[in-house]
């Protein structure tokens, strides 16, 4: 985990929960319909203003689909989910669960900041999410 949370840290600036949470959507994505970020394509639906946009870096961490390669699009939502689609067109959609969201901002600040995000990254994906394969 340390190893992973220092990768975020390094590329995102800090570890925040958004930031781990974007980047187990990514690791989702990579399992279920490959790891090659030559060959996917990703949508975010995010905010386009942190706290919330930070979703954008871990998922470009972990997928790779990046900005600089182009495959990976932003669009401005109140909901945040990543929908990720490859070659083949197989597509899986993953939604941050609604409770998820609301604990965050309600008890997330910047004192309990790596707190929160050391338990998201630890919480199993089913707990987090909501993932279909389309």
């Amino acid at each position: 985990m340390e190893g992973t949370l220092e990768k975020i840290k390094e590329f995102h600036g800090h570890i925040g929960p958004y930031a781990v949470l974007g980047y187990k959507m990514g690791k989702i994505a990579n399992e279920k319909i490959g790891k090659d970020p030559f060959s996917k394509t990703a949508v975010v639906y995010t905010d386009t203003k942190p706290p919330l946009s930070c979703l954008i870096d871990g998922i470009q961490l972990s997928s790779r689909c990046t900005l600089g390669k182009a495959n990976i699009e932003i669009i401005k939502s109140d909901e945040l989910k990543a929908e990720f689609t490859n070659k083949q067109q197989e597509k899986i959609l993953i939604k941050l669960k609604p409770k998820i969201r609301q604990e965050i901002d309600s008890k997330v600040n910047k004192d309990n900041m790596i707190e929160y995000s050391k338990k998201y990254f630890e919480m199993n994906n089913s707990d987090l999410f909501e993932i279909n394969l389309l």
